[in-house]
């Protein structure tokens, strides 16, 4: 019992120095930002436009669009540099919170956050070049658009993020916010309408969405499939017994040890890898997502790890030395995280992000990204009424439960954190905006 509580209190000391660390590398940022700007010599003429040179950013999810700003607000000021963000979705997907949203309706529009002007307001004005596009190839030194046209960089930043093959419950799967509304509403009514729900996979989203679903339709028959012996298998065991124990108070079935092989041709029986059948007229697969690393394939395709991920190096530069100046962070880069969030982006989004700007002074990348279990902190809900934080280093683990009213947890303040007023959309973002 001495030996559990002191790892404990061990456990909170070292979240404490871990977020003191981090607020000392911001503070180190904003200094050496202002003092590059003191004294990095001023060209005697403007740059001409045609001399500019981009730093591209490929994707702005919680990686890339928090890299850009880094970027826009830290590399000089001297006319050389412009950010270039290429991102294919007209608004900011929060993914957190679509598994709640393939149940819950009424509140859709909140997980699709405007990227606007405002979140790049510190730069100077004309940093930022917003491309609403696609990078579908990688060359040399330029990038090639979905549109057919090229844009030709000096830094290239891979934060392409990851997908799934049919979308949700954790990728809407389409690009436009209305084509995202439809499909989050065709979710709920798939799933409003069936009477045996079975949902593959017993990770975060698996376990929200059946939660959520016997939440909101106790009648309902919900059962959860997951290959691992218990569900929540990556994280600690009070987790795992916690979101074992709400699954069964709300009446889920769950099945472990088990993968889902087939539905059958009329729909009514799945087939599990046992053989064992189960009644289910609606499947939801929430089995994992890929990464979306394929810009890589032609250009790099040794620096593709067996996982699907970028392999990079621990600057987070891709793993391949004849391009010196190509990075990826996130979801679509192999860093040895354990649980990938958006924590952990934004931490690899602040390394890519300062290395970049080390090699546009003229110097030796020298900043590295370490996983760190301070940054998979997980906040799981269990139901539509509760909640639970875990803290876990894999020795001691904290747990917090706590009661959660708002059917659209943490949505206000992800508008906040991207400089958006809950919950107003300004539309889509382009270039005549800057």
């Amino acid at each position: 019992m001495v030996l559990e509580i002191t790892r404990k209190a061990s456990l909170l000391a070292r979240l404490a120095a871990h977020g003191l660390r981090l607020a000392c590398s911001s503070l180190r940022r904003v200094l050496s930002t202002q003092w590059a700007s003191l004294t990095m010599r001023r060209p005697s003429v403007p740059t001409h436009p045609s001399e500019v040179k981009n730093v591209v950013v490929a994707g702005a999810s919680f990686a890339g669009y928090f890299a850009a700003r880094l970027l826009a607000t830290s590399l000089p000021k001297d006319g050389r540099y412009r950010v270039v963000v290429i991102e294919p979705n007209s608004h900011f997907n929060f993914t957190w919170i679509m598994p709640r949203f393939c149940v819950v309706g009424g509140h859709e529009h909140k997980a699709f956050i405007p990227y606007t002007p405002a979140f790049f307001s510190q730069a100077p004005k004309g940093m930022v070049r917003w491309v609403q596009d696609r990078v579908t190839g990688v060359r040399k030194n330029a990038v090639v658009l979905r549109s057919g046209d090229e844009i030709p960089f000096e830094f290239l930043l891979i934060a392409t993020g990851s997908t799934m093959a049919n979308g949700l419950p954790s990728r809407v799967g389409v690009e436009d916010k209305a084509g995202g509304i439809e499909r989050l509403k065709s979710m709920q009514a798939r799933i409003r309408e069936a009477t045996r729900l079975v949902i593959a996979g017993g990770g975060a989203a698996g376990v929200e969405l059946a939660t959520d679903a016997k939440s909101q339709y106790p009648d309902k028959s919900v059962t959860l499939v997951h290959s691992r012996q218990a569900v929540m298998s990556r994280f600690g065991p009070g987790l795992q017994k916690s979101a074992m124990e709400a699954l069964q108070k709300l009446g889920v079935d769950v099945v472990v040890g088990e993968k889902v092989q087939a539905p059958t041709a009329d729909g009514k029986f799945i087939t599990l890898s046992s053989g064992r059948q189960l009644e289910c007229d609606c499947l939801i697969n929430c089995t994992g997502q890929k990464p979306a690393s394929g810009l890589v394939a032609e250009i790099a395709p040794h620096a593709l790890a067996p996982s699907g991920r970028i392999r990079v190096k621990p600057t987070l530069q891709i793993d391949d030395d004849s391009l010196p100046n190509v990075f990826a962070c996130g979801d679509v880069a192999e860093t040895k995280v354990s649980n990938q969030n958006a924590r952990t982006s934004a931490r690899q989004a602040e390394v890519a992000a300062d290395n970049i700007v080390q090699m546009a002074r003229g110097r030796v990348p020298s900043y590295t990204y370490e996983p760190a279990w301070q940054d998979e902190v997980i906040s799981l809900t269990l139901g539509l009424g509760q909640s639970i934080t875990e803290i876990w280093d894999g020795r001691a683990e904290l747990l917090f439960s706590r009661p959660e009213k708002d059917l659209a947890p943490m949505c206000e303040r992800a508008w906040r954190s991207l400089a958006c007023k809950p919950f107003e959309d300004t539309g889509v973002y382009s270039d005549h905006q800057m």
